[in-house]
């Protein structure tokens, strides 16, 4: 029985959060180019579906993660090897996410210092944070995502300052046609940042409230992809579709162009502190996840030590993932995404609640 207890709002914050997180500062459908903001609506309407699955099997098995549901779906020999699958997902995932936040640091602001530096750094505040348990990343969450949304929104404003602000930077609309569009968009948009959200199983038990599970994952997945929808439009308005289309982080490029009366100037500083509550949001619940799934899977008591061996293991596994930004981002978009997030986050979801219908079906569940 789990003791810890978050509201529904904390949750959404949370979740609402983490689906913004890295995606809100990395271009997403760059390909797509002028229909990026096309690209990342299919995925958001997918993702609806997609949290319906999650949502459906957490009512089937009120009170389980997703660790603890496998057994009784699939039994204990399948669902080990899925289990360990899934853990090691997250885990990786949070090593990206920390990777993506380290290259932004040092390629900025911090240019002088050791990316493993500021990894590490940012690692310790993490652990510190999660080994609060639940509710404290909870409460967390219901200080920074006001705030993030706050600074998102400032930034949008003095966005229409720019003298190269132009909505026809938009047409034409599908101007490559549609087929080509659904190809680029399926099933990446899906997959990143919206399957994701997959995460959100390992949390579910904790909801105060479970008549609001729904609920939470549904307005989770539609105002973080309204806001990236938002974004992308924001964006490409400024630097136009092919600056778009290279520019892997497009908002921070976007924000450097903003010049207020040459006088205010600098606004790339807010961009970095949304990247590091991006992550924060992003890689906590990744960590949070693992953390638990581990906890469950060896019927450990509590999940501090398991927090602390984490934070030592993400740390060199963000470094050592890719020898170059470069290849970190190919690794991700072209291998990691559409294989094992599509196979982890779309496909067996899809087969764990079919089994779980035919069980409730039958009265096995």
């Amino acid at each position: 029985m789990n003791t810890e207890k978050i509201s529904g709002l904390q949750l959404f914050y949370l979740m609402a959060g983490y689906v913004l997180g890295t995606a809100i500062i990395l271009g997403l459908g760059l390909d797509s180019k002028q229909d990026a903001w096309i690209f990342i609506s299919i995925g958001m309407l997918f993702g609806l579906i997609l949290m319906a699955v999650y949502s459906q099997l957490a009512a089937y098995y009120p009170g389980d993660t997703l660790v603890e549901m496998l057994p009784k779906i699939i039994g204990k020999f399948l669902s080990y090897p899925i289990i360990l699958l899934y853990i090691l997902h997250f885990i990786y995932s949070a090593a990206r996410g920390c990777r993506e936040l380290g290259h932004l640091m040092v390629t900025t602001i911090l240019s002088d210092t050791p990316i493993v530096v500021v990894i590490a750094s940012f690692m310790v505040l993490m652990i510190y944070c999660l080994i609060g348990g639940v509710e404290t990343f909870g409460r967390m969450a219901e200080i920074v995502f006001p705030i993030y949304i706050f600074s998102l929104i400032l930034i949008w404003i003095l966005l229409f300052s720019v003298d190269q602000f132009d909505v026809k930077n938009l047409t034409p609309i599908l101007g490559n046609g549609v087929k080509k569009l659904l190809k680029e968009a399926i099933p990446s948009s899906i997959n990143f940042p919206f399957g994701e959200t997959i995460v959100i199983m390992m949390l579910f038990p904790y909801l105060s409230d479970k008549k609001h599970l729904r609920k939470v994952g549904v307005y989770s997945i539609l105002v973080g992809g309204l806001l990236l929808t938002i974004n992308s439009i924001m964006m490409i308005s400024v630097l136009g579709p092919e600056i778009y289309s290279r520019d892997i982080f497009s908002l921070l490029a976007a924000t450097q162009m903003v010049s207020v009366a040459d006088f205010l100037e600098r606004f790339d500083a807010l961009v970095i502190l949304m990247m590091v509550a991006g992550v924060f949001f992003k890689v906590g619940a990744f960590i949070l996840g693992a953390a638990i799934g581990i906890s469950q899977l060896l019927k450990l008591k509590q999940n501090r030590s398991v927090l602390l061996a984490l934070g030592t293991v993400i740390t060199p596994l963000s470094l050592v993932s890719a020898s170059s930004f470069v290849e970190h981002i190919e690794i991700g978009f072209k291998y990691y995404v559409p294989y094992v997030h599509t196979v982890l986050q779309i496909i067996l979801p899809i087969i764990f609640l079919s089994i779980a219908f035919i069980r409730k079906k039958l009265g096995n569940v």
